[in-house]
Protein backbone atom coordinates (compact mmCIF):
# COMPACT_ATOMS: atom_id res chain seq x y z
CA UNK A 1 0.00 0.00 0.00
CA UNK A 2 1.72 3.39 -0.83
CA UNK A 3 2.14 6.50 1.58
CA UNK A 4 -1.04 8.33 0.68
CA UNK A 5 -3.27 5.21 0.22
CA UNK A 6 -2.63 5.02 4.11
CA UNK A 7 -2.85 8.52 4.75
CA UNK A 8 -6.18 8.62 3.18
CA UNK A 9 -7.12 4.46 4.22
CA UNK A 10 -7.70 3.11 0.46
CA UNK A 11 -8.12 -0.08 0.58
CA UNK A 12 -5.72 -1.10 -2.83
CA UNK A 13 -6.84 -1.40 -6.13
CA UNK A 14 -10.39 -2.55 -6.23
CA UNK A 15 -10.92 0.06 -2.71
CA UNK A 16 -13.28 3.04 -3.11
CA UNK A 17 -11.20 6.18 -4.19
CA UNK A 18 -11.94 8.95 -1.29
CA UNK A 19 -13.69 11.88 -2.47
CA UNK A 20 -11.83 15.40 -2.71
CA UNK A 21 -13.72 16.55 0.61
CA UNK A 22 -12.54 13.44 2.45
CA UNK A 23 -8.99 14.20 1.45
CA UNK A 24 -8.71 17.60 1.89
CA UNK A 25 -10.31 16.98 5.79
CA UNK A 26 -7.37 14.22 6.08
CA UNK A 27 -4.34 16.81 5.30
CA UNK A 28 -6.01 19.52 7.40
CA UNK A 29 -5.83 16.72 10.25
CA UNK A 30 -2.66 16.17 9.23
CA UNK A 31 -1.64 19.47 9.15
CA UNK A 32 -2.65 20.02 12.52
CA UNK A 33 -1.05 17.08 14.08
CA UNK A 34 2.61 18.06 12.64
CA UNK A 35 2.24 21.61 13.75
CA UNK A 36 1.34 20.33 17.33
CA UNK A 37 4.85 17.96 16.39
CA UNK A 38 6.32 21.62 15.49
CA UNK A 39 5.10 23.06 18.79
CA UNK A 40 6.70 20.27 20.88
CA UNK A 41 10.09 19.73 18.86
CA UNK A 42 10.23 23.94 19.64
CA UNK A 43 9.82 23.30 23.07
CA UNK A 44 12.29 20.98 23.11
CA UNK A 45 14.97 22.59 21.32
CA UNK A 46 14.55 25.66 23.86
CA UNK A 47 15.38 23.22 26.80
CA UNK A 48 18.19 21.50 25.22
CA UNK A 49 19.80 24.96 24.65
CA UNK A 50 19.25 25.83 28.17
CA UNK A 51 20.67 22.90 29.58
CA UNK A 52 23.63 23.04 27.30
CA UNK A 53 24.16 27.01 28.63
CA UNK A 54 23.97 25.44 32.50
CA UNK A 55 26.52 22.81 32.10
CA UNK A 56 28.72 24.88 29.46
CA UNK A 57 31.30 25.42 32.03
CA UNK A 58 30.26 22.85 34.82
CA UNK A 59 29.83 19.74 32.42
CA UNK A 60 30.96 20.04 28.84
CA UNK A 61 30.22 16.17 28.26
CA UNK A 62 26.43 17.03 29.14
CA UNK A 63 26.47 20.28 26.95
CA UNK A 64 27.30 18.59 24.19
CA UNK A 65 25.02 15.83 24.55
CA UNK A 66 22.38 18.76 24.71
CA UNK A 67 23.32 20.31 21.69
CA UNK A 68 23.31 17.23 19.52
CA UNK A 69 19.49 16.48 20.73
CA UNK A 70 18.93 20.52 19.97
CA UNK A 71 20.34 19.69 16.66
CA UNK A 72 18.47 16.33 15.97
CA UNK A 73 15.17 18.54 17.02
CA UNK A 74 15.68 21.22 14.44
CA UNK A 75 16.58 18.38 11.63
CA UNK A 76 12.81 17.38 12.44
CA UNK A 77 11.69 20.53 12.76
CA UNK A 78 12.99 21.21 9.19
CA UNK A 79 11.57 18.18 7.95
CA UNK A 80 8.23 18.88 8.99
CA UNK A 81 8.31 22.57 7.93
CA UNK A 82 8.72 20.50 4.45
CA UNK A 83 6.35 18.73 4.79
CA UNK A 84 3.63 20.99 5.81
CA UNK A 85 4.52 23.07 2.78
CA UNK A 86 4.07 19.97 0.53
CA UNK A 87 0.44 19.27 2.38
CA UNK A 88 -0.32 22.55 2.49
CA UNK A 89 0.16 23.00 -1.63
CA UNK A 90 -1.42 19.42 -2.19
CA UNK A 91 -4.30 20.68 -0.28
CA UNK A 92 -4.93 23.99 -2.18
CA UNK A 93 -4.61 21.86 -5.42
CA UNK A 94 -7.34 19.88 -3.95
CA UNK A 95 -9.50 22.21 -3.06
CA UNK A 96 -9.21 24.25 -6.64
CA UNK A 97 -10.27 21.02 -8.10
CA UNK A 98 -13.53 20.36 -5.87
CA UNK A 99 -13.97 24.10 -6.69
CA UNK A 100 -13.82 23.35 -10.52
CA UNK A 101 -15.72 20.12 -10.16
CA UNK A 102 -18.66 21.68 -8.50
CA UNK A 103 -18.89 24.67 -11.00
CA UNK A 104 -18.78 22.37 -13.86
CA UNK A 105 -21.40 20.12 -12.06
CA UNK A 106 -23.79 23.18 -11.93
CA UNK A 107 -22.97 24.88 -14.90
CA UNK A 108 -24.06 20.97 -16.26
CA UNK A 109 -26.91 21.42 -14.59
CA UNK A 110 -27.87 24.79 -15.39
CA UNK A 111 -27.36 23.61 -19.37
CA UNK A 112 -29.79 21.26 -18.75
CA UNK A 113 -31.92 23.16 -17.70
CA UNK A 114 -31.78 25.67 -20.24
CA UNK A 115 -31.81 22.89 -22.79
CA UNK A 116 -35.25 21.65 -21.05
CA UNK A 117 -36.65 25.64 -21.28
CA UNK A 118 -35.86 25.69 -24.70
CA UNK A 119 -37.03 21.98 -25.62
CA UNK A 120 -40.47 23.29 -26.33
CA UNK A 121 -39.59 26.74 -28.07
CA UNK A 122 -39.55 27.12 -31.53
CA UNK A 123 -37.67 30.36 -32.82
CA UNK A 124 -40.43 30.57 -35.80
CA UNK A 125 -42.85 30.64 -32.94
CA UNK A 126 -41.25 33.21 -30.92
CA UNK A 127 -41.06 35.45 -34.15
CA UNK A 128 -45.27 35.16 -34.63
CA UNK A 129 -45.11 35.83 -30.91
CA UNK A 130 -43.20 38.82 -30.94
CA UNK A 131 -45.14 40.27 -34.14
CA UNK A 132 -48.59 39.48 -32.31
CA UNK A 133 -47.33 41.36 -29.58
CA UNK A 134 -46.39 44.38 -31.68
CA UNK A 135 -49.44 44.31 -33.56
CA UNK A 136 -51.63 44.28 -30.63
CA UNK A 137 -49.26 47.20 -29.07
CA UNK A 138 -49.82 49.28 -32.22
CA UNK A 139 -54.02 48.34 -31.43
CA UNK A 140 -54.01 49.66 -28.00
CA UNK A 141 -52.07 52.58 -29.32
CA UNK A 142 -54.65 53.96 -31.66
CA UNK A 143 -57.40 52.64 -29.24
CA UNK A 144 -55.91 55.18 -26.65
CA UNK A 145 -55.62 58.10 -29.40
CA UNK A 146 -59.20 57.76 -30.51
CA UNK A 147 -60.36 57.87 -26.80
CA UNK A 148 -58.26 60.63 -25.77
CA UNK A 149 -59.29 62.62 -28.96
CA UNK A 150 -61.77 65.58 -27.73
CA UNK A 151 -65.33 64.76 -29.53
CA UNK A 152 -68.01 67.70 -30.06
CA UNK A 153 -71.00 65.65 -30.37
CA UNK A 154 -71.48 66.26 -33.70
CA UNK A 155 -70.71 69.89 -33.76
CA UNK A 156 -68.34 70.73 -36.55
CA UNK A 157 -67.37 74.06 -36.77
CA UNK A 158 -65.26 75.62 -40.30
CA UNK A 159 -62.31 77.70 -38.40
CA UNK A 160 -62.11 79.66 -41.34
CA UNK A 161 -65.64 80.92 -41.02
CA UNK A 162 -65.12 81.65 -37.46
CA UNK A 163 -62.44 83.67 -37.44
CA UNK A 164 -64.09 85.36 -40.64
CA UNK A 165 -67.00 86.49 -37.97
CA UNK A 166 -64.78 87.13 -35.41
CA UNK A 167 -62.76 89.75 -37.63
CA UNK A 168 -66.04 91.56 -38.12
CA UNK A 169 -67.19 91.71 -34.70
CA UNK A 170 -63.73 93.29 -34.35
CA UNK A 171 -64.18 95.74 -37.33
CA UNK A 172 -67.64 96.77 -35.52
CA UNK A 173 -66.05 97.41 -32.16
CA UNK A 174 -63.60 99.72 -34.05
CA UNK A 175 -66.04 101.67 -36.32
CA UNK A 176 -67.91 102.14 -32.89
CA UNK A 177 -64.96 103.27 -31.15
CA UNK A 178 -64.37 105.93 -34.46
CA UNK A 179 -67.86 106.97 -34.37
CA UNK A 180 -68.08 107.85 -30.33
CA UNK A 181 -65.09 109.99 -31.02
CA UNK A 182 -66.24 112.23 -34.33
CA UNK A 183 -69.35 112.69 -32.06
CA UNK A 184 -67.06 114.62 -29.32
CA UNK A 185 -65.44 116.69 -31.88
CA UNK A 186 -69.16 118.27 -33.08
CA UNK A 187 -70.13 119.58 -29.81
CA UNK A 188 -70.19 123.17 -29.60
CA UNK A 189 -67.40 125.37 -27.08
CA UNK A 190 -68.57 128.52 -25.50
CA UNK A 191 -68.48 131.99 -26.86
CA UNK A 192 -65.95 134.73 -26.21
CA UNK A 193 -67.90 137.16 -23.77
CA UNK A 194 -68.83 140.65 -26.41
CA UNK A 195 -68.77 143.28 -23.66
CA UNK A 196 -65.07 144.51 -22.57
CA UNK A 197 -63.96 143.94 -18.51
CA UNK A 198 -63.65 147.04 -16.72
CA UNK A 199 -59.99 148.64 -16.94
CA UNK A 200 -58.24 148.47 -14.59
CA UNK A 201 -57.47 151.84 -12.34
CA UNK A 202 -53.89 153.24 -13.03
CA UNK A 203 -52.24 153.61 -9.60
CA UNK A 204 -50.30 156.94 -10.68
CA UNK A 205 -54.00 158.62 -11.36
CA UNK A 206 -55.65 157.55 -7.66
CA UNK A 207 -52.45 159.54 -6.47
CA UNK A 208 -52.86 162.70 -8.11
CA UNK A 209 -56.15 162.77 -7.57
CA UNK A 210 -55.34 162.20 -3.75
CA UNK A 211 -53.05 164.72 -3.56
CA UNK A 212 -55.79 167.89 -5.33
CA UNK A 213 -58.02 166.79 -2.68
CA UNK A 214 -55.81 167.43 0.18
CA UNK A 215 -54.52 170.78 -1.09
CA UNK A 216 -58.58 171.70 -1.38
CA UNK A 217 -59.05 170.98 1.86
CA UNK A 218 -55.89 173.35 3.29
CA UNK A 219 -57.33 176.18 1.06
CA UNK A 220 -60.80 175.83 2.84
CA UNK A 221 -59.17 176.03 5.74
Amino acid sequence: MSVFGKLFGGGGKGGKAPTPQEAIQKLRETEEMLAKKQDFLEKKIDHELLTAKKNGTKNKRAALQALKRKKRYEQQLGQIDGTLSTIEFQREALENANTNTEVLKNMGYAAKAMKAAHENMDIDKVDDLMADITEQQEVAQEISDVISRPIGFGEEFDEDELMAELEELEQEELDQNLLEIQGTEDVPLPSVPSTSLPARPDKKVEEDEDDMADLEAWAAN
